[in-house]
Order: C-alpha cells, then structure tokens, then sequence
C-alpha cells in the first residue's frame, strides 16, 4: 500500500537557473528573486535553524528585517531559546521556502548581535502593541494566557507614551559564508547554484540536485 504521503507528487515546470542568470554577487541574485517573490505572503519569512548546547538542532520562522553588505538581519528576545542557542553556538542557517515560485535559498553562516542603536532605531518603527508584547512575553518559557494579559497591561501603563526598548530584546545579522540558490525543472534535475566566500569576493559553482 503507497502511504497517502508518499503519493504526493508535483511536477516542476519554471524556467531553470544558468551560472550566467545568476552572476558573481549572491546578495544582488537574492534582492532580485526576492522582489518577484513580493507576490507572495510574508515573503521575508525564513526558517531560522539553530543548536545549543545540547546539540539538538531546532528551527522556527523568524521575518527578514535587513539585507546589507553584513549579511540578513532579523529582531528577537535574546532570553529566548533561539537566543540561548546563538549564544551557545552562533553557527545558524537560514532558509526561505518559496514554493509557489518553485524556488528556496539556503543560508549558512554565524550570527553576530546588532548594535544597540540598529536595535533601537527598528524598535521605534515597531507598532506599539508589538512593542509592549516585547515586554509582556518571557519568550520560550512556560506562561499562562492570563498571565501574558497581565504582563501586556502592566507594561501599558507603566509606559504609556513612548515604549523603551527591552534590555532583553536585540537582533542579529546572519553573516553568510554560503548561499545556495534553488530552481525547481521538471524530472527533479533542479538547478542548485551555491556561491562561497572567498578572498575576495565569491566562489559560484553547481551542485548535483
């Protein structure tokens, strides 16, 4: 019997992806596949992969916040178990799935804090809810829904103009030392371009799919 898992199938049909499509800078063929995939929900949306101490690997969704020359920045509670594991080990990868696109990017490399002042001029253009709620969450710990309710009001009137940044609430930029770009093609020969960093610049080559 062929597990109803099993039987899933798609056919990928999109263009492919040359050595010269996507050209020497890994960061330019990322903002380029990006704005195309702006038709999509939350297309800054990426799984951030992590492990601690423990070794024990774990990944969830964070947002893309920030693209420079650094690398790919996104915003967190630095007590939280993602954080703990940065700390522990700032090794990460990151991977965005497109799937309506037919197309992922993959990300390894070391994730380093942000300056306060890149944290505090994000936090400002935050929404004021999402500014209390980065007081009010004790992120990754075991809480109660009344208790987060009582944390939120408490953080409400407590500050009830401008809300200061959390001492516990930070952001990393994920300096890459790979990316690899991924293009679905028919019969699963898939195009996968992976640039390394070199010195200077970036090494492209082709991977088997």
């Amino acid at each position: 019997m062929v597990d109803e898992f099993a039987a899933l199938r798609a056919e990928y049909t999109a263009a492919g992806l040359s050595e010269d499509e996507a050209g020497a800078d890994p960061i330019a063929l990322f903002r380029d596949w990006f704005d195309q995939a702006r038709v999509l929900p939350e297309p800054n949306a990426m799984v951030l992969a992590t492990t601690g101490d423990d070794d024990q690997p774990s990944a969830r969704m964070v947002l893309l916040k920030g693209l420079d020359e650094r690398g790919f920045s996104f915003f967190t509670n630095l007590d939280s178990a993602k954080g703990e594991d940065l700390a522990a080990n700032p090794r990460c990868a990151l991977l965005f799935p497109w799937h309506p696109l037919q197309r992922q990017v993959r990300v390894t490399g070391r994730a380093e804090l942000l300056e306060r002042d890149e944290v505090a001029a994000y936090f400002a253009t935050r929404p004021r809810g999402a500014q209390l709620g980065a007081w009010a969450s004790p992120q990754s710990r075991v809480t109660t829904s009344a208790g987060l309710d009582e944390r939120f009001a408490e953080a409400d009137a407590r500050m009830p103009d401008a809300v200061e940044v959390p001492p516990h609430w930070g952001g990393y930029v994920v300096v890459p030392d790979a990316i690899e770009f991924w293009q679905g093609r028919g019969n699963r020969m898939h195009d996968r371009i992976r640039f390394r960093r070199a010195t200077p610049g970036w090494e492209r080559e082709r991977l088997a799919p």
